[in-house]
């Protein structure tokens, strides 16, 4: 696929019009605020993987609702005092998976935190273990559009609850330095640590890649690609619903998000990208921090003939050499 949206100069000084609902800070108080009524940690269970370098526990933290959250904790074996921490988001359609998986940011040093996705992991990678009991408004069968029609139904909601709940939860681990934590994603996953980025205070940094949930209204004009192209189906079979849809979305719009954020933010794009068109990262990257009156460090990496992929290990090794500097100052 060749380059299909606006060219690099342009995207590089893109600031999108957002149309941001007038309550939507209060949307977002209030949501989190009847989620954190309770404790964030349920549990804390150490488990056998077969690595000699890296413990590993499986945590059950509470998220949207108080629902029950699963997650995998590993620290490097070695560990001696409180670490920094990093909390990551998994992409579309995947859980979990295996403990073994997701090994770079422990094997780096840092406390990781790898949060399933409720009602996902039936599409990708090795499974998920955490139900969606509240996925039951009219929608579609993917999560982008499960309770599309109406802000407090949507998946996303309940999704960017648990996920501002596993920061709570990671600062209440022992081993961790609660002062020193860190939102990181892919994708899906790159729009969750935007949001998160946004809803908590006192972030170290948020790593965002080819967000997804950015720009979303010009995204379903651009692509068919799933998960945009799942609600543009939904759409083309509801006819008349798009009111309501982009009502609901532009309270999970990654641009509102970024434009509250305060944290040092490191992003990755692919300007090939048909499932999270490069203008959306970009909106979220040239609008950051501009509604907190701070100006944090930043920085966004372009990969031309690449897609969805992205820079892949190289970006990784960038991220890396990038939260280094930041943690020392």
């Amino acid at each position: 696929m060749p380059a299909f949206d606006l060219p690099l100069e342009e995207l590089e000084r893109y600031r999108p019009t957002v149309d941001e609902p007038s309550d939507f800070d209060a949307f977002w108080q209030h949501t989190l605020k009847e989620a954190g009524a309770a404790g964030p940690v349920v549990s804390a269970r150490p488990v056998p993987t077969g690595l000699r370098l890296t413990r590993t526990w499986d945590v059950t933290f509470r998220g949207f609702a108080g629902d029950p959250v699963r997650a995998w904790f590993s620290l490097p074996a070695d560990a001696r005092e409180p670490l920094p921490a990093v909390v990551e988001y998994a992409g579309y359609g995947r859980g979990r998976g295996l403990p073994h998986e997701r090994l770079t940011w422990v094997n780096a040093g840092y406390a990781h935190l790898l949060m399933d996705n409720r009602g996902q992991g039936d599409q990708y990678g090795s499974g998920g273990d955490t139900p969606d009991p509240h996925a039951t408004a009219p929608g579609g069968p993917g999560p982008a559009v499960r309770g599309l029609l109406a802000p407090h139904d949507h998946h996303y909601r309940r999704l960017v609850t648990d996920a501002v709940s596993a920061v709570a939860a990671v600062r209440a681990l022992p081993g961790v330095d609660p002062g020193r934590v860190v939102a990181v994603g892919n994708s899906q996953g790159g729009g969750l640590a935007l949001a998160v980025a946004g809803l908590v205070p006192g972030l170290t940094a948020a790593l965002v890649t080819a967000p997804l949930l950015c720009g979303i209204r010009r995204a379903l004009h651009l692509t068919d690609a799933g998960p945009y192209g799942e609600i543009a189906a939904y759409l083309a079979v509801h006819r008349g619903a798009e009111g309501p849809a982009h009502r609901t979305l532009a309270y999970l719009e990654g641009v509102s998000f970024a434009r509250r954020a305060q944290a040092p933010a490191h992003f990755g794009v692919g300007l090939r990208d048909t499932v999270c068109p490069p203008s959306g990262a970009y909106g979220a990257f040239n609008r950051y921090a501009e509604l907190t009156g701070t100006d944090p460090r930043r920085e966004i990496h372009a990969y031309p003939y690449n897609g969805h992929e992205g820079g892949e290990a190289v970006h990784v090794r960038r991220q890396l050499d990038w939260l280094a500097g930041v943690l020392a100052g």
